[in-house]
Formats: C-alpha cells, structure tokens, sequence
C-alpha cells in the first residue's frame, strides 16, 4: 500500500504556483492529483487546460461519480466542492468554506476521512488561513502534508498558517515540491490510520448536504456570539485545537475569514448608509423647494434643515468609506483561473 491521492489547495497567485509544480510531475505518477483553486462561482474556469499544458499530465474537470484513477489531474469546477468519497469522487453545492465553494478545506477533510494515511496535501500561494483546517485533518489520519515555502509564495498567509496547525513532511519552493510529492506517493505504508473523529465525519457530510446530519438538531460546538455572514444564523465555536465557527445550516469560517467578510459586510453596510442619505437629502430639497413655491416657509425651512442633516450625515459616511480598511493585500477574492 502507498499513497494514491494528493490533494492540492491554492488561492491568490496559486495558478503560477500550481503551474510550477505540475510541470515536474513524471507521466508514471501512481497517484490521482485533486485541485481547488479558489475561484468565484460565476462563469468558467481555464485552469484545466493551463495545467495540461504545464506538463505531461492530463488535467480536466472533476465529474460526479467518477473513480480516483493514477496519473490524472481532476480539478474542482466553478461553484462546485471537490469531495473524495471513498474511491471516488463527487461534486458537491453544499456550504460555503471560508465563503468559497470549491474550498480547499472541504477537499483536504474528505480526502483525509475516506482514504486516511493514503493522502498528500499541498498547500500553495493564497490570502487568508484557507487550508489550516484541512492539513490538521490530513495530519490526523496520519496523511502526509506539503507546504511551500511562504516567502516562495507570491500570497504567504496560506503556506504561514498551514505551518502553524501542522508539522509538514516537507517546505520548500514550489518548484522543488514536485520531487517531494513523487517520493512521498512511491513510499509503502505500513501500519494503519487512526480513525477519523466525530467532527471530522459530521463536517465531511455537511458538505454533500447528507440529509440525516443536516437535520440533526444537535451541532457542534458552543454558541459563539456572532452571526454566519452567508445565511445570518448563529455561529458556533469549534474547538479541535484550532477556533473555527461554523452556522446550523453549514456554512464555515475560520477566524481570519470570519474577520474579512465582518469588514466586507461593514462597507456595504455603509454605503447602503451612504445612499438612503443621500436620497433622503435630495427628496428633503424637492420637497423645501416645492413648499417655497407654495408659499410656504415654515415648511420649506424644515424639509431644508433635514437635507442639510441628511447631507452632513452623508458627508460623514464618504469620510468613513474613503479610510483605509485595515485589511491586507492578500484579498483571497483575486484568486484567478
């Protein structure tokens, strides 16, 4: 028995990092290459014929139902996770991680569930701390993890974080990984993985909407005091060595993530804020220059006195959006195929 599945995760810049690694894969590779690229769920992905292209292995989309087979490149379709289930794979709609669907953790965690010890995860270029969750259960089965080097990476926050949940078998230059991941799948294994946990198994069937857990009233964790940025439901705490929430209906987020889309919901909160000012300002003027046609003054003066509110409140509100946001130039949104 050796490892038979690797599992690659990459968000911003992850298409030249992909590009490097696939490149210096052998045609004999006795594994099957899975690939999330976080993308946006709207129009299509080129990523397969890019990585066909790169070198000498076949690359298409993933299709629903069909076998892990060696020496194929399968990558996760716009607006659809890539699950491993046993030795197959499925295409999945359920739940957002992270707000992406593909998400690398979803794959990382099924590949662990369903083939234990027999998985390689790589973790690539990307914003954000997408993939922690899912080297930790790739470690836990005793699967082998990858990582390149951050300061290789053209986004380092993805590779920085996977490090501090895992103790990797190897770190180094995408363009060196390669040969790693072609030792580790030619080694045999001996001894037998450890059995996936409970959370594991519950978050790996929320994300094929498995109908039993997601009716399950019970979830876990603990209440966190937040609400889910995709559905407004409650958020709840997960705690298996590293803080993750997820909401009733399945939607996840890790604390970075969590702390983006709040700061994403914030700017649309106000410039939502920023338009019913300005309307209201603009209606309050109609309405002053209307009484003063009419004759009347006390009423014009009023409707006047509430635009110029409405205008200082709006001018406000401008000052606030023009401010930086705090955030980082990893925006996990430009990752591009």
């Amino acid at each position: 028995m050796h490892r038979d599945v690797v599992v690659m995760g990459a968000s911003a810049g992850g298409v030249e990092a992909l590009r490097t690694l696939i490149s210096r894969l052998p045609a004999d590779l006795p594994a099957t290459v899975l690939v999330v690229l976080h993308i946006p769920s709207y129009g299509g992905s080129v990523l397969p014929s890019i990585l066909a292209r790169s070198g000498v292995l076949p690359a298409r989309h993933a299709v629903s139902g069909e076998r892990l087979e060696p020496g194929q490149i399968l990558v996760a379709p716009p607006d659809h996770h890539l699950v491993v289930d046993r030795d197959r794979v499925l295409l999945s709609r359920g739940p957002r991680e992270n707000g992406h669907r593909p998400a690398v953790d979803v794959l990382f965690r099924t590949a662990a569930r369903s083939r234990g010890n027999r998985v390689v995860a790589v973790v690539l270029s990307g914003a954000l701390d997408d993939g922690a969750a899912g080297v930790r259960a790739v470690q836990a089965r005793a699967g082998a993890v990858v990582i390149q080097d951050p300061d290789d990476a053209l986004y380092p926050n993805m590779p920085r974080h996977a490090l501090e949940q895992a103790l990797p078998d190897a770190v180094g230059p995408a363009a060196e990984l390669a040969a790693v991941v072609d030792r580790l799948v030619r080694e045999p294994l001996t001894g037998q993985a450890p059995d996936s946990s409970e959370l594991m198994d519950i978050e790996s069937d929320m994300a094929v909407m498995d109908e039993v857990t997601m009716d399950d009233p019970d979830r876990p964790g603990v209440p966190a005091g937040f609400s889910c940025p995709d559905c407004g439901g409650t958020l709840f705490e997960l705690h298996d060595g590293m803080l993750r929430y997820r909401c009733r209906v399945g939607h996840a987020w890790s604390p970075e993530s969590l702390l983006g889309e709040q700061g994403i919901q914030l700017d649309n909160a106000l410039w939502m804020a920023l338009r019913s000012l300005e309307e209201k300002a603009a209606l309050a003027r109609q309405l002053a220059t209307a009484a003063e046609v009419r004759g009347n003054r006390l009423t014009a003066a009023r409707f006047a006195d509430q635009a110029r509110e409405s205008a200082h409140a709006a001018g406000l509100i401008r000052t606030m959006l023009e401010q930086p946001a705090g955030g980082t130039e990893d925006d996990d949104r430009s990752a591009v195929s």
